[in-house]
């Protein structure tokens, strides 16, 4: 991969730190952590470290975590594997679509290069969007913000909803998003960025200034349009995006078409 000047100069320009971590909830978890944080960095290989430490360096919030998230493209991730088995960890992939993990004893590592479904696939722009923060006592680059944003819209399970995220990602970090980049990244599932920007006005009624008034008046005027027009004739379910196991029912009892989001098509011709 290779970063441009202006990319490494707006990473470098941009960071951030906090003394607060959050806690590994398991014993000996962070000395895991570290070490491959140190791997990591002295491979080369480009990598974003992301879930609960990238939300504590963005809003100051701690909180236990039972594992660390690190995100790649998918054509690196083999590459990660083998060089962690070279050096005696276990490896494993859980789901060639989306994850992978590196394991020592009970302590692990999850290596994501898309979102459950596809619909999110990590590229060369999240490396070059990357910001730079001291986790453990590393320097490691860190998920952008709008990046974090955009795969925390597409966690809505009945027992896993990232929504408190997405909002205190908003209030503690809105200087830091960009708020072009992240409407093209959900340029086809624009409802469901709107529908978090709602909830983010619903929770922190004075502080709506801090979503841009030119995105929300993009995105009523793209309603006021779409309710002017007919339905799609199609019964389509996109529910799976969100939580494929909750919208089972609606594809296999009700009817509807399962959405697979990965090529942006449903399962039917």
């Amino acid at each position: 991969m290779k970063v441009n000047e202006s990319s490494a100069k707006r990473s470098e320009a941009t960071f951030v730190a906090t003394k607060a971590m959050p806690s590994a909830s398991v014993a000996g978890a962070e000395t895991f952590y570290h070490d491959v944080l140190n791997e990591l960095s002295a491979s080369g290989m480009p990598f974003l470290v992301a879930g609960a430490y990238a939300v504590s360096v963005y809003t100051g919030i701690t909180r236990p975590t039972k594992d660390l998230d690190i995100f790649c493209k998918a054509g690196d991730y083999p590459r990660l594997l083998a060089h962690f088995q070279r050096r005696g960890y276990d490896v494993s992939v859980e789901d060639e679509i989306w994850l992978a993990k590196v394991h020592k004893g009970v302590h692990y590592l999850d290596v994501i290069f898309a979102s459950p479904t596809g619909t999110i696939q990590v590229t060369d722009n999240w490396m070059d969007h990357a910001r730079q923060a001291d986790v453990l006592g590393t320097r490691v680059p860190l998920v952008g913000p709008t990046e974090l944003i955009w795969t925390k819209c597409f966690i809505q399970l009945h027992n896993r909803y990232e929504g408190a995220d997405i909002a205190h990602l908003i209030l503690k970090a809105h200087e830091e998003i960009d708020w072009h980049r992240l409407l093209a990244n959900m340029e086809a599932h624009w409802e469901v960025l709107f529908s978090q920007l709602l909830m983010f006005r619903w929770i922190y009624p004075s502080e709506r200034k801090l979503v841009p008034s030119w995105l929300m008046h993009e995105l009523m005027d793209r309603l006021r349009c779409q309710m002017e027009i007919p339905a799609p004739k199609k019964k389509i379910c996109r529910g799976g995006l969100l939580a494929p196991y909750d919208y089972n029912i609606d594809t296999k009892e009700w009817g509807f078409i399962n959405f697979t989001g990965a090529n942006g098509r449903s399962d039917a011709s």
